[in-house]
């Protein structure tokens, strides 16, 4: 293709609608026409990244593998299409106004007054086209969070506004609407939509695509209807029912010409419409799934968002395990010496999940104990995997003290210590250790067995590590630190060998799971968890 084609997805009436899963949907269907694409995300609030901010009011936050905090959907884009984010994919009203303000401290604007148009418009084009200038992208999808409406969105829709009347046909809009089913009339209504689109088109954009989202099978009346009011072609009105799983937006947008109503938009050859065969395969796979493995997440956050990656991740896996996954959300809060037995009753393994802060901590630690002395398959990821090393130097080791310098800064015995590199650093937001980074794995590790190679890249969201000063003294009593960054030394990875599956890691693995390559890690722990769930049910018969 000669020139970048830009999609931008918007969204109306209501917050999530899916504009994530949509934007992601597209990609796939575009990549599995053999364009090169990649999506990128412009949130509206004015915080410079989702890092600092609490998992109830934003989800999850997701690393990069140049360390950016992102938002979730970046995980839903990486997931979709394999293709690997950046910084340059993600963007909030936050970070354009600083970029603005500190090029006009430094005097780049020659004396001008800063304006929102043109100054912070330019800008936020500038981010919308320098993805597709850098690296010669066939498309590149852009995803506008918030609802059309909100104030925060202004300067976005009139970037984008400016952006087609420039680019053409090759700058489209998809907008994703609601379609309300009042139960008591029997009726859907298009009316909000309409009233979405009006406020669209007063801002000076035109929808290309429209996608609306419902609960009821819509008929061709009522797209013939949207169609009329809204001045979009009949083929280009696509419904977004409510499916059984995410993965199937994809097909469904395609058996709705999705892809080639925005080729046709952007003057694209047609072509034969693609096969989608390995992702119909897993489709397929998750159907035929009848077995349920039960995993139950031990954290501090009872919000589904909060762990994302991690429950995609998992139903990846056993996914791949044919079976299907039931998550079971376990309050660390509330989990006693006296009640963990209960509590953890029926799992088949357990995810001790990560996080900050105090709260939360000792239920973490009491939960490791009760799997690693009851051979409960266990996965610690970053902070679950140092309190499994906290409740080791407790309760093998005799160190009843032994603690996090995050919950105690004077603990004797810190088996867990801020990393060097941290401890002169005091603002909050992305000065953790973020991204990608190497790791080499031990010679007849479980963990190595696992990977199939010596040396693997994970990535990073944290400030405290194993102490090395430790080590000798963990692995005289059994647990092992099988994995380590080669340039710090860190410790990235500790298992126990001697049980089913006790792993621990200080990298998020669930940020490299996706749909057609799911995480090595994730696939042999639900694996296992399986085989423990069997032996349990032949010990009962």
């Amino acid at each position: 293709m000669a020139e970048t084609k830009y999609i931008f997805v918007t969204g109306g009436v209501v917050s999530s609608l899916g504009k994530g899963i949509i934007s992601s949907s597209i990609g796939k269907l575009l990549q599995a026409r053999g364009y090169n694409i990649t999506i990128q995300k412009f949130d509206p609030y004015i915080n410079i990244d989702p890092g600092t901010l609490n998992p109830y009011e934003h989800g999850e936050c997701y690393v990069t593998v140049d360390g950016m905090e992102t938002d979730l959907d970046l995980g839903h884009y990486e997931r979709f299409t394999g293709i690997k984010t950046t910084k340059a994919n993600s963007m909030t009203t936050g970070r354009i106004y600083k970029a603005v303000i500190d090029k006009e401290r430094r005097g780049d604007y020659l004396g001008k007054t800063i304006q929102v148009v043109p100054h912070i418009t330019d800008e936020i084009k500038r981010n919308i086209k320098q993805l597709g200038r850098k690296y010669h992208y066939d498309f590149v999808i852009t995803e506008i969070g918030g609802t059309i409406g909100d104030i925060e969105s202004a300067p976005f829709l009139e970037a984008i506004r400016q952006m087609k009347w420039e680019l053409g046909r090759n700058a489209v809009n998809v907008h994703l609407t609601y379609i309300p089913y009042l139960k008591a009339a029997g009726e859907l209504k298009t009316k909000p939509t309409q009233h979405s689109v009006k406020e669209l088109q007063s801002v000076g954009i035109q929808p290309d695509v429209l996608i609306m989202r419902t609960e009821k099978h819509l008929d061709d009346a009522i797209r013939r209807k949207v169609a009329n009011f809204c001045n979009v072609d009949f083929d280009c009105v696509v419904q977004s029912e409510d499916l059984p799983s995410i993965y199937e937006v994809p097909v469904n947008m395609q058996n709705q010409g999705l892809d080639t109503a925005i080729l046709r938009k952007v003057g694209e050859p047609i072509g034969e419409t693609p096969e989608l065969g390995p992702w119909k395969a897993f489709l397929e796979r998750r159907k035929r799934a009848a077995e349920i493995v039960n995993i139950g997440l031990v954290g501090k956050y009872d919000l589904q968002d909060a762990y994302k990656s991690i429950r995609e991740s998992l139903s990846h896996a056993a996914i791949y395990n044919d079976h299907k996954i039931k998550i079971n959300f376990i309050n660390s809060e509330y989990i006693t010496e006296e009640n963990v037995g209960e509590k953890l009753s029926g799992q088949d393994g357990i995810v001790i999940c990560p996080g900050f802060g105090q709260r939360g901590i000792e239920g973490k630690i009491i939960a490791a104990h009760y799997t690693r002395t009851h051979d409960i398959p266990t996965f610690g990821i970053c902070l679950g995997m140092q309190m499994m090393v906290i409740e080791f130097a407790r309760n093998v080791l005799g160190y009843a003290d032994a603690n996090s310098r995050e919950i105690d800064e004077k603990t004797p015995h810190n088996v867990i210590d801020i990393m060097e590199e941290q401890k002169n650093i005091t603002n909050m937001g992305g000065t953790m250790r973020l991204g990608a980074y190497e790791c080499v794995l031990k010679q007849d590790s479980r963990v190595l067995d696992i990977y199939k190679q010596e040396h693997i890249q994970e990535r990073h969201r944290h400030r405290y590590e194993f102490n090395n000063d430790y080590q000798q003294e963990f692995e005289r009593n059994g647990m092992m630190c099988v994995g380590r960054n080669p340039e710090s030394d860190l410790v990235e990875i500790v298992e126990i060998p001697g049980l089913k599956w006790y792993i621990g890691t200080q990298f998020h693995p669930e940020y490299q799971s996706t749909v057609l390559k799911p995480h090595p890690l994730f696939v042999d722990f639900i694996k296992t968890a399986i085989a423990n769930q069997k032996k349990d049910q032949d010990i009962k018969a």
